[in-house]
């Protein structure tokens, strides 16, 4: 293991679209959406643990999720979680640890990775990741994951590249598109040039803090004047008076979008960003009828293709419906057309205009 190998999980957000199960107190990288026995954070942990040294695995978190961090990664020192004082999408979140990283460690590379992926192939996704820091340790490049994609996705983002690889199996990138319509994502599998947006990033520390310089000097100025507290007992004022003041934006707009430097492996390590209910059904074994069954007390007769979570204590027996997410939990229950699953963040907000925060 390199000491010099650094990994940064982020692990701030709320997951709305696995609302009712995801709350804003507990949210999804904490749960266990495939019914493995272990929350999605802690296979992204232990999945970094078998090659990047475990001091040098960090938690980027909202300061609310930090003692349930603690609960799910015992064996992480408490230093290693850094508690954000509010949501400020990706780009802060990334200049923290990397600031934070650089003046301990000025030769650290830094894998980020969301909290709440799924990968099938722990390891193709370490050879991909160990080709990348390698890469990335004598070139000043910025290095994403891309997903080789198997359908014409319309929820994830998608990354061009050059048609020549820069070295074996790394491109340069040449554009970044967010979520197409199922037309263009058509158009792009077609073109055999574009991959998925894994959001899984590898850079040295001190490529990215350039880029940060050049593409967001403000952001830079921010961190840059208050680098020497990083480190010390005045880390906590120090993000305190930053974190107001930074802009609300996520890297990829920041940075990856801006920057000449960026490079994407082709990668198949079977990926998904478990985004959706819909995701964590196609991830799940289905019964003979095609229902993909979370929980262990679930009786069901004649219902075809649904997505069922429940609480093991709770007996649910389902008859007679079809194609439809049936969430239960002990103050919500869920019931909506397989279809809609991207308008769950719209039921959400109705359930707070009609009832408050209680069911959030």
């Amino acid at each position: 293991m390199n000491e010099h190998h650094y990994v940064a999980i982020m692990a701030g957000g709320i997951g709305s679209r696995f609302w009712p199960s995801s709350r804003t107190s507990y949210p999804k990288q904490f749960l266990d959406i495939l019914n493995t026995g272990k929350s999605l954070i802690r296979w992204t942990y232990e999945r970094y643990t078998a090659f990047i040294p475990a001091e040098n695995i960090y938690v980027v978190t909202s300061a609310e999720y930090v003692a349930i961090t603690r609960q799910h990664l015992p064996e992480l020192p408490a230093e290693n979680i850094l508690a954000e004082p509010s949501r400020k999408n990706t780009a802060p979140c990334i200049a923290y640890i990397s600031f934070k990283l650089l003046q301990k460690d000025p030769e650290a590379s830094l894998v980020v990775a969301p909290s709440d992926h799924m990968i099938l192939d722990n390891e193709n996704f370490r050879n991909t990741t160990l080709q990348a820091l390698e890469f990335v340790g004598h070139i000043k490049a910025l290095i994403t994951l891309g997903i080789k994609p198997t359908h014409p996705n319309t929820g994830y983002g998608y990354i061009q590249h050059e048609s020549l690889p820069a070295a074996d199996n790394i491109y340069k990138v040449k554009t970044f598109t967010e979520k197409p319509n199922l037309e263009l994502a058509k158009t792009f599998i077609s073109s055999g040039d574009f991959l998925w947006n894994a959001g899984i990033f590898v850079w040295q520390v001190k490529t990215l803090i350039k880029a940060f310089e050049i593409y967001q000097p403000e952001m830079f100025e921010l961190f840059d004047n208050e680098k020497e507290d990083f480190n010390t007992p005045k880390e906590k004022q120090a993000i305190d008076r930053i974190y107001p003041l930074c802009t609300n934006v996520s890297i990829d707009i920041a940075i990856m979008e801006k920057a000449d430097n960026v490079y994407v492996i082709p990668s198949s390590f079977g990926w998904s960003d478990l985004g959706t209910w819909n995701s964590a059904y196609d991830n799940l074994e289905k019964d003979y009828l095609g229902n993909a069954v979370a929980g262990d007390n679930v009786i069901v007769i004649d219902a075809t293709r649904c997505m069922i979570s429940s609480p093991k204590e709770k007996l649910v027996l389902l008859q007679g419906i079809d194609d439809a997410i049936i969430v239960d939990t002990p103050d919500v229950l869920l019931i909506c057309k397989k279809e809609k699953e991207q308008s769950i963040k719209e039921y959400v907000a109705e359930v707070k205009r009609n009832k408050g925060d209680r069911y959030l």
